[in-house]
């Protein structure tokens, strides 16, 4: 519980000056089947020092690290925290589609750039209102950026995204924010792949996810692959365990 505490303490020094800190995660990036999901997490100085943050705030960690009802139970806090203008939070989703024409980071940072457009749209944090060298003193020094907020996002910086960040490695286990973020996506992303369960049935994906567990591998020999699989995540996976003729089994099969 100590090391969980630390999140908040992160996130006190990183708002240090500005108004809000806005944080960043995904969900699904590594599965063989679904989609990838971004949540964003958008928390001010006063949430930071709120009686919420620093009596439950211990509770909050790295998706991964919580049972699925920890992550319902804290989902249900922050729908509430929501409610009374406390925290902001969105998500953005990336279909399979996107991402076999994307590659999975590109639709990652579409997935993620979905998500904080629920929150800010990208050009409030770009400078186009500010003075040009020909405005007065006075007007230079009152202007101020559109937006007085950091944007973290877990991992490193990513090129060629539309909002100016922060990358922070591991920083679902080191920032408060970040780590909300990832629980809102780990949250949708299961409830839409147990949406998927009932349209694919077989798979097993209420179960697993979308990952590539044993019990999926055996489904996708079985079945073939369903129109939720990513084709080139299932060529990598099986060009080390399959032999050829089952390789074009599960190339051919479709829905």
């Amino acid at each position: 519980m100590p090391k969980r505490r630390q999140l908040r303490a992160f996130d006190i020094k990183q708002i240090e000056g500005l108004e809000g800190l806005l944080g960043v995660d995904e969900a699904g990036r590594g599965a063989l089947a679904g989609p990838v999901v971004a949540g964003a997490v958008l928390v001010s100085k006063e949430f930071l020092e709120s009686k919420w943050a620093s009596t439950q705030g211990g509770r909050v960690n790295d998706s991964k690290q919580l049972s699925s009802e920890e992550r319902e139970a804290l989902w249900a806090e922050f729908e509430k925290l929501m409610h009374h203008g406390l925290i902001h939070a969105h998500y953005g989703v990336a279909s399979v589609g996107e991402i076999e024409t994307l590659n999975i980071l590109g639709a990652t940072k579409l997935a993620m750039k979905r998500a904080l457009e629920g929150i800010y749209p990208a050009e409030l944090f770009t400078k186009r209102t500010e003075p040009d060298l020909f405005s007065s003193f006075e007007e230079r020094s009152a202007f101020k950026p559109s937006v007085s907020c950091k944007i973290l996002v877990d991992g490193l910086a990513l090129r060629h995204f539309p909002y100016p960040h922060t990358g922070v490695v591991k920083g679902d286990a080191r920032s408060l924010c970040i780590a909300m973020a990832s629980i809102v996506a780990k949250v949708t992303r299961d409830r839409l792949m147990i949406k998927l369960d009932k349209k694919y049935p077989g798979y097993g994906f209420s179960q697993h996810k979308g990952y590539g567990t044993e019990e999926h591998r055996l489904a996708l020999l079985k079945l073939g692959r369903s129109t939720e699989h990513r084709e080139l995540f299932l060529r990598k996976l099986f060009a080390e365990h399959v032999d050829p003729s089952q390789m074009d089994f599960l190339a051919q099969q479709q829905d």
